[in-house]
């Protein structure tokens, strides 16, 4: 099964489980509670098994999958007091961007994210996850002002990539996300992000250059879309399956490569089947890093940082 047909056959059988369990409730019917109880128990077993087997290209489609929680779904579970601030203060606002001071786990944190939108009008008004300048603009300003608080920097990262229309390159989109990069490796804070979803290229980066990136389990991270990487690779952007297997873009790679600090695991079937937990293993990650970040000063987080920056990629004398 591919994960789509997987998903929809997971679909059809958590509804049938569903109405039996209805009904065995309804006429309190024990050798129908039993049966629901075995069916739940195959159920776990299917999945277990599929996603043992998962390929690159599943973690993809599982990374973009439609009910999957996006950024607004943690910051609302996990953090209290959020206050969304607006605008870069030099052209506009920009919706596939949020970002305001909140609480974690009792500390007061900035928090930043990449928000696609559920629905239509939503994902115009978010531009479908894919941010403009004044974007990362806004995201520069916020982390401005919580490195002049001291307050830590928490990124959910979840974008296709930055926006490639016109309109972005007239404004000097290449300058806004070089900028953060530059000005998130000297913030004088601690900075943490988290890839729950895309992690698409410089559009994820532009917020996602801390002291300790982890990713769900499920989401991946590169330097481009694996049927962008198809269609100049292989021309052929249909084989976006052997794209994501070349390129390692899953979570395990990007640990395994020292692109990122940890992978945060998901429930049994990703986290879109149940977000709570997600949003929970998110929450207990978050403040392990804050944990071991805060006490560190200025100086010391800087030069730790470097030395993460610095230590990325392999080099071969020749």
């Amino acid at each position: 099964m591919t994960i789509q047909e997987f998903e929809q056959f997971l679909a059809e059988l958590d509804d049938n489980i569903a109405k039996l369990d209805q009904a065995a409730q309804r006429t309190d019917n024990a050798a129908a509670a039993a049966e629901v109880q075995k069916l739940r128990a195959q159920r776990d077993g299917y999945v277990e098994r599929f996603f043992d087997k998962l390929t690159p290209w599943d973690n993809v489609l599982l990374a973009r999958h439609a009910q999957r929680p996006y950024a607004l779904d943690y910051i609302s579970t996990i953090c209290d007091d959020f206050i969304e601030l607006h605008g870069d203060r030099l052209f506009g606002d920009d919706g596939a961007l949020v970002g305001g001071f909140a609480r974690l786990a009792g500390q007061s944190v900035m928090v930043l994210g990449q928000q696609k939108g559920r629905d239509l009008k939503e994902r115009q008004k978010r531009n479908f996850g894919y941010m403009k300048p004044e974007g990362y603009r806004k995201a520069l300003r916020l982390m401005q002002l919580a490195g002049k608080f001291t307050k830590p920097v928490v990124s959910f990262v979840d974008t296709p990539g930055a926006d490639p229309n016109v309109p972005s390159e007239e404004r000097g989109i290449s300058e806004a996300i070089a900028r953060n990069l530059r000005e998130l490796a000297v913030l004088p804070t601690p900075t943490i992000a988290i890839v729950i979803g895309e992690g698409g290229s410089g559009g994820a980066l532009g917020i996602a250059v801390a002291d300790c990136v982890l990713m769900l389990e499920h989401s991946f991270y590169s330097v481009i879309a694996p049927e962008g990487c198809a269609a100049i690779i292989a021309r052929d952007a249909t084989k976006g399956s052997d794209a994501a297997r070349w390129m390692k873009v899953t979570a395990h790679d990007a640990l395994a490569l020292g692109l990122i600090d940890g992978v945060i695991k998901e429930p049994l079937g990703g986290a879109h089947r149940d977000p709570a937990a997600t949003a929970e293993a998110i929450r207990d990650a978050i403040t392990a890093a804050l944990a071991e970040l805060t006490p560190l000063t200025t100086d010391a987080l800087l030069a730790r940082r470097a030395t993460r920056l610095r230590g990325m990629g392999r080099f071969t004398d020749i």
